[in-house]
């Protein structure tokens, strides 16, 4: 669930902290930059985890704050496939089940995800099972705050960078005192989560009662480093160690 990440950076520390120590100084810059921050293709940073080598600094003309080329590992938020993470329902709507882990949101459990047959109850805004027993069918609701086990499908992550003003859709000119940008209902665009996991249901509360369900064995992988070459967007290339 958690990895450690290499990566190499250049932190700008300003003057009016020259008297605190370099490290503690850095360490700060660091988590102020990353912590709770998605790296494309990386994961959610969580926070700093050591320092491993620092180069010279460096002040620049028209700069007083130093500028310190650093080596260090940070903790990252980044399941395998195939992992099985235990959380909470968040809310039910017509994509699936969302889920949160308290500190990770972006978590959905898709309708073909769900434990079969499952139907979308549009008053209540649940997903209910329909468990088959002997005595019939018995609607089973996937309330808020009930945990939930589940299983990592796949991943997604999407580039969330500023990008520039869309072009207008004719090239006329607009006439004199009127704004040629477009009105506010069709600019505006869901907005995107950068990390998204989708994932498959392992196991629901209701089911602990079932003593014919079979323990689930999870196999511990061995934490994956990477090295990484962070800019300011955070944006960067990278190669796998």
């Amino acid at each position: 669930m958690f990895v450690l990440v290499e990566m190499v950076d250049t932190v700008r520390i300003p003057p009016w902290v020259f008297d605190r120590q370099l490290n503690d100084a850095i360490a700060e810059e660091l988590n102020k930059k990353l912590a709770n921050k998605v790296v494309y293709n990386v994961g959610l940073c969580i926070c700093l985890y050591d320092i491993t080598k620092l180069e010279d600094s460096y002040i620049f003309p028209g700069d007083g704050a130093s500028h310190t080329k650093v080596h260090f590992r940070f903790v990252v938020f980044h399941p395998f496939l195939d992992e099985i993470l235990a959380g909470k329902i968040k809310y039910c709507s017509q994509e699936g089940v969302h889920v949160t882990m308290g500190f990770f949101d972006d978590i959905l459990i898709p309708p073909e995800s769900l434990q079969q047959p499952a139907k979308f109850d549009e008053a209540e805004q649940v997903w209910v099972w329909e468990y088959e027993t002997d005595e019939g069918a018995h609607d089973l609701y996937m309330d808020p705050g009930e945990e939930i086990r589940f299983r990592v499908a796949d991943e997604v992550f999407v580039d969330t960078s500023p990008t520039g003003p869309a072009a207008a859709k004719t090239d006329a000119p607009a006439p004199p005192g009127q704004s040629t940008a477009p009105p506010a209902e069709e600019s505006g665009e869901k907005k995107e989560a950068p990390y998204t996991l989708v994932v498959r249901t392992v196991t629901f509360p209701f089911q602990s009662f079932n003593t014919q369900t079979a323990p689930i064995e999870v196999e511990v992988h061995e934490n994956i480093q990477w090295m990484f070459s962070l800019s300011s967007v955070l944006n960067t290339s990278w190669k796998h160690q």
